[in-house]
């Protein structure tokens, strides 16, 4: 019998789960905080200027200070025209938010064939428990699309790696390039496709699929090149004086907050699986004097100011507490021997951690741009981590979701008493 998205002992626990995102839609929960800001003053105002003016907004689009492409936001204008309201759309919005969870799972399906479906579908639920999918899916942006096809794109991936068949590799590509052209953050993941395709791919096809995506990524390269519509660095970073977002950025600052956010999301899997921390620990020592040499460059490097906003949970928490950034080059130790670690498992690996550094172009680096993503990363992409070992104890699943739990009341703290 064909298993369905919802075990039976889960669709009450799932049905709940959704109706808690709707009583946040209807309470207006914002626990991203800049989420809310953002859709009412950043993209109510483009939305409607594209139903209005279509052309004439497209080409003038860097004026709104956008640090996303249009298409998402062109998208919902589209819905306006039908005579939809805000409030409609941010809904439909929603609705249109939740297949990533089900996408999600059927990748984890894929990835983890021998394990019990109950146990994969509670991991996929704990999607509904991020505060950023919560945010996103509750005030439009275009970075949830963006991640809903990337994921998308990883399920095709998946698929090909299972038989080589070409018509996944078409699949993958065209997913990632919808998802890059909602969030263009997400276009440099298709050099990490490109090296299994390489290797299982004839010459023929594989400069068939190369030409293809030169040719997709031409409109946005003529859009932001020749017409000057160049919205990727039109935005502005906070604290910088207006300074444009994405003329300089710090490797030091985004490697020590990417690596911080990374270790903030497995922390849970870390704790609770021996098979890998103890892995880890033994590395360290063994690396122990490499790693502070490398902490130490990093930290001599390190410029980013709380006055940027973002910076991930543990860089927040320094600030916020001790006024200060020693607490997090303290936790920087365990975050950057983490990432090192997991590069060291595989080259792969290492290749994924990079371009998550090279995703994030601007200045700022805000959490959310890795919250899910990081978790699906861990137990879809990243190697020999022995990912499966975490449905052996069904304990590990109910510390996962408490660590959600407590995040969001970290968030609901953060928002009502420390800004």
């Amino acid at each position: 019998m064909k298993i369905k998205f919802i075990n039976q002992n889960n669709n009450i626990f799932a049905f709940f789960l959704y109706l808690t995102l709707i009583f946040g839609f209807l309470i207006g929960e914002n626990l991203n905080y800049g989420s809310y800001y953002d859709w009412n003053y950043a993209y109510v105002k483009p939305i409607k200027d594209f139903s209005l003016n279509f052309f004439d907004t497209l080409l003038n689009y860097d004026k709104y200070g956008q640090r996303h492409s249009p298409v998402y936001l062109i998208f919902l204008s589209v819905f306006l025209d039908f005579g939809l309201t805000f409030e409609q759309i941010r809904f439909l919005h929603l609705h249109l938010s939740v297949p990533l969870i089900v996408i999600f799972y059927k990748c984890l399906k894929l990835q983890f064939n021998k394990v019990d479906s109950k146990y994969l579908q509670l991991l996929s639920l704990t999607i509904f428990l991020s505060p950023t999918f919560r945010s996103l899916s509750i005030w439009p942006d275009s970075r949830l699309p963006g991640l809903l096809f990337f994921v998308l794109s990883i399920y095709f991936f998946l698929k090909f790696t299972k038989n080589d068949s070409i018509k996944y590799a078409w699949l993958n590509c065209i997913s990632l390039i919808i998802s890059s052209y909602i969030s263009p953050n997400f276009s440099v993941f298709f050099i990490y496709f490109l090296i299994f395709f390489i290797k299982k791919i004839n010459n023929k096809n594989l400069i068939k699929l190369l030409v293809f995506n030169f040719l997709a990524a031409m409109p946005i390269l003529y859009y932001i090149l020749i017409l000057k519509v160049n919205f990727l660095v039109s935005g502005k970073t906070p604290g910088l004086n207006s300074e444009p977002l994405a003329v300089n950025f710090n490797f030091a600052d985004k490697i020590m907050i990417i690596s911080s956010i990374v270790l903030f999301h497995l922390f849970p899997l870390l704790i609770n699986n021996s098979f890998f921390h103890k892995k880890i620990f033994n590395f360290i020592k063994t690396n122990i004097f490499k790693i502070f040499f490398i902490l130490i460059i990093l930290m001599y490097f390190f410029n980013y100011q709380i006055s940027f906003t973002g910076g991930g949970f543990f860089f927040q928490l320094s600030n916020i507490f001790f006024n200060n950034n020693y607490l997090f080059f303290l936790l920087s130790f365990f975050s950057i021997s983490l990432v090192i670690y997991l590069s060291y498992l595989n080259f792969k690996n290492f290749l994924l951690l990079l371009l998550l550094v090279l995703s994030n172009i601007q200045n700022s680096i805000y959490h959310k741009y890795y919250e899910p993503m990081i978790v699906i990363i861990f137990f879809i992409l990243l190697k020999n981590v022995n990912a499966e070992n975490f449905f052996k104890k069904k304990v590990n699943l109910i510390y996962l979701y408490i660590f959600s739990l407590l995040f969001i009341f970290f968030r609901l703290f953060k928002n009502n008493y420390l800004l």
